[in-house]
């Protein structure tokens, strides 16, 4: 189960996620948003994580730049991926690849109910709710009971959106993604992170996952 915490600023808390198991931090750069970070804070999360462990993966998450300007933007700072959120098409992912060659793409089934993963050639997809980004809960029945959907958007995306320690073990259950992606849900305030928050959101997803790995490891 690959895990990503998003949303930080703080280095400390980049760190103890990684040392904690997270597979991805991430940063938002966003005006609009209580999460965004500073070039300054990138940097910083960045390298905490990376002297945590090497192989973390550093992503930026934007919504309202540019592809290839975020590209560019991702690039300078030491990122490994850039996350779309939005309108982007599969031009502006093209323009974002040239630059930076991981990008993924988050969005939503309400918005795209035929969306296929690798449609835009996204490296991964991030499945959120109705509004991508909002924190809210959503309807993950459809995931569990429809195999079609599920082999559609394949194997390896992403789950987000009003996932925290409480749920995350019954999301992953139902909706059998890839990964998960949290932010709000490991806050104590907007853009406030909790390390004791980010720890049990870690340790619910991991245990959540085990039996099906240990499973298909026999």
């Amino acid at each position: 189960m690959y895990v990503k915490i998003c949303g930080l600023r703080e280095p400390a808390h980049a760190a103890l996620a990684v040392e904690l198991g997270a597979d991805a931090v991430g940063v938002v750069m966003s005006p609009r948003s209580s999460r965004h970070a500073t070039a300054d804070e990138a940097r910083a999360v960045i390298a905490a994580a990376r002297e945590a462990r090497a192989d973390v993966d550093a992503v930026l998450v934007v919504n309202t730049i540019a592809a290839a300007e975020a590209a560019e933007l991702a690039h300078e700072l030491g990122f490994d991926v850039l996350q779309l959120h939005g309108d982007y098409t599969a031009e502006d992912v093209a323009a974002a690849q040239a630059v930076l060659p991981r990008v993924w793409r988050a969005t939503s089934l309400a918005q795209f109910p035929e969306l296929r993963a690798g449609e835009l050639r996204e490296e991964r997809l991030l499945l959120d709710g109705a509004v991508p980004g909002s924190g809210a809960t959503w309807d993950l029945t459809p995931l569990g009971a429809d195999a079609a959907l599920r082999a559609r958007i394949g194997a390896e995306w992403l789950l987000a959106g009003g996932l925290d320690p409480d749920n995350v073990a019954h999301a992953i259950s139902l909706a059998r993604p890839g990964g998960v992606d949290v932010s709000s849900g490991v806050e104590r305030s907007p853009g406030q992170k909790d390390p004791e928050l980010i720890s049990e959101f870690i340790g619910a997803a991991r245990a959540a996952s085990a039996p099906a790995e240990e499973g298909g490891r026999a």
